[in-house]
């Protein structure tokens, strides 16, 4: 019986090219603004969420200092704060501060979370006071974020409030005020300040911490005390 040779495979077409987004979704341009151009776009009404949304990621990378007014508007936008942080929060310039302790008065919930975590990361011990407030406040998600921002802003400032509050506070808000506790530690042994972290660790390692951050310095006190580098 004679053998058939198969049909070669059909050949496929080539699949379209996906089609280029739209002019107020192209990106491109806005990648290689300088900051004026970019105040510019955050400060027209005309300007697309995306179009202000990669201005405010563009101004981070260059660190403008001369955008801060524009992204401070944007704190109170529900779906560019975000962004807005992000804008800010590399600008080495003390206007960048004043700006996001301003908005602590200004703002609630998520919005104001946003700026009490930004607050934390640049660490500005100006905003202490605020946030110690912010600590004893009827919003518990509020006041874990404040205590979460007095650890990383460290020092023995924070330690102190920090201290007081494990006795005033109760619930998931005391064991993120003990979790900041830990980070205000671990804070001031990066500084030098060996005597206050080990005051901090022995603080936290009452039976009425919660376990797991009694534990955690304990451990802190033991790597201490043990170290080959510690005072003699």
């Amino acid at each position: 019986m004679p053998q058939t040779t198969p049909a070669a495979p059909a050949a496929q077409a080539p699949k379209p090219k996906p089609p280029a987004p739209p002019p107020q979704f192209q990106e491109g341009a806005i990648a290689t603004m300088d900051a004026a151009a970019l105040v510019r776009i955050l400060n027209d009404a005309g300007s697309s969420e995306f179009q202000k949304a990669k201005a405010c990621q563009r101004i981070g990378e260059l660190g403008a200092k001369e955008a801060v007014p524009a992204l401070s508007a944007l704190l109170s936008d529900e779906r560019l704060s975000m962004y807005a942080r992000y804008g800010l929060e590399p600008i080495a310039d003390p206007s960048a501060d004043e700006a996001l302790r301003a908005a602590l008065t200004k703002l609630k919930g998520n919005l104001l979370i946003g700026v009490i975590n930004s607050i934390g990361k640049r660490r500005d011990a100006k905003a202490s006071a605020a946030l110690t407030k912010m600590m004893y406040g009827a919003d518990a998600n509020v006041a874990r974020a404040a205590a979460a921002a007095l650890g990383s802003i460290g020092g023995e400032a924070s330690a102190k409030e920090l201290k007081s509050a494990i006795g005033r506070t109760s619930g998931p808000t005391r064991a993120a005020v003990a979790d900041a506790s830990l980070v205000c530690a671990e804070r001031l042994l990066g500084e030098g300040k060996r005597d206050q972290a080990l005051a901090v660790y022995a603080s936290l390692s009452a039976p009425d911490v919660p376990q797991p951050v009694r534990l955690a310095a304990m451990q802190g006190i033991i790597r201490e005390e043990t170290s080959l580098t510690r005072p003699r």
